[in-house]
């Protein structure tokens, strides 16, 4: 390993304000996936939006990062972590990755990347996943990764004109070096 942030097909860095284009083109798959339900925003918002998470300052254990591909540099998604209780030992993780990128290993390489951070540097002791439980993908996909479903919070979200359920998934930091050995990347 060459670096903690970088794995065999991704490169985990911070927003640049030159990314605004690719957030910009994730946009309408989010929504397609009903994940996000947005008026549309200008591309001044993602421009604007771009330079301020450049310019923020991480508190250590809230963030986003950029998902870059390791070979190209292409920008094919992000990940983060959006919310931490450093006193109770757990965080909230989200990773997204754009449509044509999808399938290819990036979402899992940036998790795990991500995640080995949050529990053996942050020495966090629990991940949160919140996940809609019509994204199929998403559930499969955490299920993958080791993520084990906790409960359902039922009719919790609104979106497209329905509610549906919440479904919370957790994976605990011993969960994840077992599923997950440091010689993996």
């Amino acid at each position: 390993m060459t670096s903690f942030w970088i794995g065999e097909r991704v490169r985990l860095r911070g927003i640049e304000p030159d990314d605004w284009t690719a957030f910009m083109r994730f946009a309408p798959e989010e929504e397609r996936l009903g994940n996000l339900l947005r008026p549309p925003r200008s591309a001044e918002h993602y421009r604007s939006w771009a330079t301020e998470q450049a310019a923020a300052r991480s508190d250590g254990d809230c963030f986003q990062l950029a998902i870059e591909d390791a070979e190209t540099g292409e920008t094919v998604g992000a990940v983060g972590s959006y919310e931490a209780d450093a006193r109770a030992g757990w965080f909230q993780y989200g990773v997204t990755v754009g449509a044509d990128h999808r399938r290819k290993g990036y979402a899992a390489e940036a998790a795990v990347l991500l995640l080995r951070f949050m529990f053996a540097e942050r020495r966090f002791h629990k991940c949160v996943a919140r996940v809609f439980a019509h994204n199929e993908s998403s559930l499969a996909f955490h299920r993958r990764l080791g993520f084990i479903e906790e409960g359902r919070l039922r009719d919790q979200i609104f979106v497209a004109g329905r509610h549906d359920d919440l479904v919370m998934m957790g994976m605990l930091a011993a969960e994840f070096a077992r599923l997950h050995p440091t010689s993996e990347l």
